[in-house]
């Protein structure tokens, strides 16, 4: 029985050799997914959490919001990395083949066609608030009764924390932080109906949405407008005795990789250091509205804007 157990054995052997590993196809570009894309993978199914219809409504909005969240992150980092990489000329290639201007063409493609799903979503979302009783407007959208009733919500909470700059050849463009939102306008002074540009910087540390009282309204809907929108109500009240002849939201993000030296003396005043730097960061990606006059954004462009937002409009 030993014996005929051994014969077996060594038959087997002889019948299966060894498996060898094939060093071509282990490094063979198409066997890896790239780490930028796969990441805009994640982040899409992360947006599929909001079509769950066993989550609540505020909740499928809810991940919409992070999905959003999730792709400023993106390019605050990783895209500023690659788009680092291709300033420097780097040339080296990812585990799956690509150089990085290749990842960056490819990583933008997907990150506008998320965009679009993010946006096709919220406007499905949206619809469904309303049928719930809650509606986001627009400024077109705000009664006269209603903008009556906001007026003194807008000059006690908000018109103090804004600050409208003037653009023109003795004010530059000024510094606009990380991910915030501004108005950029253009106006006719009616004394001399001289041609003005200014920017209204939004401030991040006031509510981005604002409940419009129901004033005169029988039916039982409660109205939001976006902070932005709130503004642009009023921005006579910002530039008394001008016309508004045309007005743009634009928000940008800025590269916030962080990169510390371990060996550093006081780690404490490096990680300062650096965070200081990081709200000074490069612009990685501007977005606008796209009802931005096409004026308006050839004005930001001959004001400089190319230079301070070196990658231009998204």
């Amino acid at each position: 029985m030993t014996v005929a157990a051994s014969v077996d054995t060594k038959a087997i052997e002889v019948s299966n050799p060894p498996l060898t590993l094939d060093q071509d196809l282990a490094k063979a570009p198409e066997r890896f997914f790239n780490r930028e894309l796969s990441w805009l993978a994640f982040n899409e199914r992360v947006l599929g959490e909001s079509k769950n219809p066993r989550h609540p409504l505020l909740e499928r909005l809810r991940f919409l919001s992070i999905s959003a969240n999730n792709l400023d992150e993106f390019y605050m980092v990783r895209v500023a990395g690659l788009k680092a990489q291709v300033r420097e000329d780097v040339r080296t290639l990812s585990q799956d083949g690509l150089n990085p201007a290749e990842q960056l063409e490819r990583v933008n493609a997907e990150a506008a066609e998320l965009m679009g799903h993010q946006q096709t979503r919220w406007r499905e979302l949206a619809a469904e608030l309303t049928e719930e009783g809650i509606r986001v407007v627009s400024t077109d959208q705000v009664t006269m009764t209603e903008k009556q009733s906001l007026e003194e919500t807008f000059l006690s909470r908000v018109f103090p924390v804004l600050t409208p700059l003037a653009i023109d050849p003795a004010h530059p463009f000024p510094f606009i932080p990380n991910l915030a939102f501004s108005l950029v306008l253009k106006l006719r002074r009616a004394t001399d109906h001289r041609l003005l540009y200014a920017l209204v910087p939004i401030p991040a540390q006031v509510a981005r949405f604002w409940e419009v009282p129901a004033a005169g309204r029988r039916k039982k809907e409660r109205r939001y407008i976006s902070l932005e929108g709130l503004v642009a109500l009023f921005l006579d009240k910002l530039f008394p005795g001008c016309e508004v002849e045309g007005t743009g939201v634009f928000r940008l993000i800025r590269d916030s990789d962080v990169e510390i030296e371990e060996e550093a003396e006081d780690l404490v005043r490096e990680f300062e250091a650096r965070l200081k730097q990081r709200r000074l960061g490069s612009v990685v990606r501007v977005e606008i509205e796209s009802a931005m006059p096409e004026e308006l954004r050839a004005f930001m462009v001959d004001s400089g804007i190319d230079t301070i937002f070196p990658f231009g409009f998204v």
